[in-house]
């Protein structure tokens, strides 16, 4: 049996944990007990890792000076836990039959990105062939997340994987890909959920639904910025999840209004169910993330064990807007080519208070967006002056951003 140390097994809890959030979220979108069957197996090996790393950090203390640097490694491998937990809770949606609206499905189908899941077909386009030979992301908005192979996983796969027949792909991107995606597999062709064509007045079910969907979104971007905020130990990333979190904790507690209301308003209240358990879950989500980023707000060094399993860099990460006349606006992504120069890498895109995370190479941006990225720090002038800026530093050592010229 292969034996892992602790780097890796938290690199791999990390990714795992990550993972079963979008399965899980996919698995209500889809109402696919099978994908919340999958989170539920995933879990198993989540705990399993989860004891093997809090056995290998308890034999590696020797001394008081090491447990105190060892804590912050057993905080985070507990948050990581309490994320495949929540990743559980939310799955558990489907598989005890709680319900939720159907309006609910119709708004998360129609999100710019969505989860999906496919299986490959025996004599179709992706059948034994390498994933690299389809350019996923480019030809449809869609990236791999994981591969289902029998009973083993493959997480975050490269591109030299030969994809085989039954395989299941996990995938997450833009909806508008589906229908390409599902014809290489050869599976079925999909239909999305449709709303109900009639026009009605704003509901406080309405109100709900609304909220939880931004709930999901800001839950799964809390969790990514809080990682990239022990990668980086950077104290910025760390505030922005934080508040995230008291954003989080506002809207659940106007969910809860919300269905109270509607409840009272005649609605269905087994479908209800579903939309409180989701909250909590939402909501827990960004507990967790907090948990993890009060280790760089509050600690001084962090164990260097976290920064090399979840992505040790000297980079630095840096908040810059899209200015009006700046030469980014409206290009995608994959046209700024962005990580060969100034050699940054986006991690979250702010449009007006939602967040994208893990944007792809097809977003496009426009003025006023607030792009979070790392890079090299002798790449920050030039990131600044393609988003529109002249990058100063003041008399206190702080970064400055002016209008060019």
């Amino acid at each position: 049996m292969e034996t892992k140390n602790l780097r890796e097994m938290l690199a791999e809890a990390k990714d795992t944990s990550e993972l079963m959030v979008d399965l899980a979220y996919a698995a209500v979108f889809f109402d696919d007990p099978d994908m919340a069957d999958e989170v539920d197996g995933l879990e198993s090996e989540i705990s399993e890792l989860v004891h093997d790393m809090r056995t290998l950090c308890v034999i590696a203390v020797r001394n008081p000076r090491e447990a105190e640097a060892m804590s912050a490694v057993l905080q985070v491998i507990s948050a990581v836990e309490r994320i495949g937990n929540d990743a559980v809770d939310i799955a558990r949606i489907v598989t005890r039959r709680l319900g939720i609206p159907h309006e609910l499905v119709v708004d998360m189908a129609a999100a710019e990105e969505i989860s999906h899941r496919v299986e490959i077909a025996d004599g179709s386009h992706f059948a034994n062939r390498p994933l690299s030979a389809f350019e996923l992301p480019i030809v449809t908005g869609l990236r791999v997340m994981a591969i289902r192979r029998g009973r083993s996983w493959l997480i975050d796969p490269k591109g030299n994987e030969i994809l085989q027949p039954t395989d299941v792909l996990f995938l997450r991107g833009s909806p508008d890909g589906i229908e390409r995606l599902r014809e290489l597999a050869g599976a079925s062709s999909y239909t999305p959920p449709v709303a109900a064509t009639e026009t009605r007045a704003l509901t406080d079910l309405d109100r709900a639904i609304d909220t939880l969907v931004e709930m999901k979104n800001l839950s799964e971007v809390a969790v990514g910025l809080a990682y990239s905020s022990l990668v980086y130990r950077d104290r910025s990333l760390a505030a922005e999840v934080r508040h995230l979190e008291d954003r989080l904790d506002e809207m659940n507690h106007r969910l809860e209004l919300w269905v109270l209301g509607a409840a009272g308003d005649g609605a269905d209240p087994g479908p209800l169910r579903g939309l409180l358990h989701l909250g909590t879950a939402a909501e827990d989500l960004g507990d967790q993330a907090q948990s993890m980023v009060w280790l760089v707000e509050k600690s001084g060094d962090l164990h260097p064990v976290l920064g090399i399993a979840l992505g040790d860099t000297d980079d630095v990460v840096v908040r810059i807007p899209v200015a009006e006349q700046s030469q980014v606006a409206d290009k995608t992504l994959a046209e700024l080519e962005l990580p060969i120069e100034p050699g940054f890498n986006v991690l979250a895109i702010d449009r007006g208070g939602h967040y994208r995370y893990r944007p792809r190479s097809q977003v496009r941006l426009v003025p006023g967006d607030q792009v979070l990225a790392s890079g090299p720090e002798e790449g920050r002038a030039a990131l600044a002056e393609m988003l529109g800026w002249v990058l100063t530093e003041d008399d206190d050592g702080d970064f400055v951003l002016e209008p060019l010229p």
